[in-house]
């Protein structure tokens, strides 16, 4: 029991530390971006500096492209959970909402914690109603629904130049390649390979191999 309980205490340490550190980190690198950036262009072969200069460029801007549509995604849901508890006439409805929206950032978070709040404290306000309880857990459902199948393929995939398709299978390969953090990076770092994926194929057309 010893051995569990100080192996679970350093495990919780050490995720506080690591949790402290990524505000430190992350005000480092935005402070010093384009000097480290400066740096690794510096090392780049200087006849494809344009190209590798254009590249970064277009990922750069996807990703601004990607957290744009996912803050629009997350009102969206907000507004969806917000305007359906209403209508079931639930308790604090644009406060479950506003919450569930913002934990969406998160992919399926959102609906988790939203239907477990919302279903607490529909419990607390209609008893073992099984009719309305019904009603709160299908507003995060159709939610859930709208948001894997119309949000994010469309606000997201094509700011990002993914298809809709293609949203949904780099979802499915992220949670099965890395699970939840698979989940979490999976549009980014599939927008991100598809440029240079496209820079690669536009290199390849050019080539004698291609032009025969």
């Amino acid at each position: 029991m010893v051995q569990q309980v100080t192996t679970s205490s350093l495990s919780l340490l050490a995720g506080l530390l690591n949790a402290a550190l990524v505000p430190v980190v992350a005000f480092y690198l935005m402070r010093d971006w384009d000097l480290v950036m400066a740096g690794i262009m510096r090392l780049v072969p200087r006849t494809l500096v344009g190209g590798v200069s254009s590249a970064v460029n277009e990922a750069h801007t996807v990703l601004e492209a990607f957290v744009r549509g996912q803050l629009v995604v997350m009102g969206a849901q907000a507004l969806i959970y917000s305007l359906g508890l209403w209508m079931v006439g639930l308790n604090y409805a644009v406060v479950l909402g506003l919450v569930a929206g913002a934990a969406s950032i998160i992919p399926y978070a959102g609906a988790v914690i939203g239907v477990g709040s919302a279903l607490l404290v529909g419990y607390l306000q209609f008893g073992l109603d099984v009719w309305a309880l019904g009603l709160i857990g299908s507003v995060f459902i159709v939610g859930q629904l709208i948001e894997s199948f119309a949000l994010t393929p469309l606000l997201i995939g094509d700011r990002i130049g993914l298809h809709p398709v293609a949203v949904i299978f780099a979802l499915m390969a992220g949670g099965q390649l890395a699970g939840f953090t698979g989940i979490l990076i999976a549009l980014p770092v599939a927008a991100v390979l598809l440029v240079f994926c496209r820079r690669l194929v536009s290199i390849y057309l050019t080539t004698d191999t291609y032009l025969g």
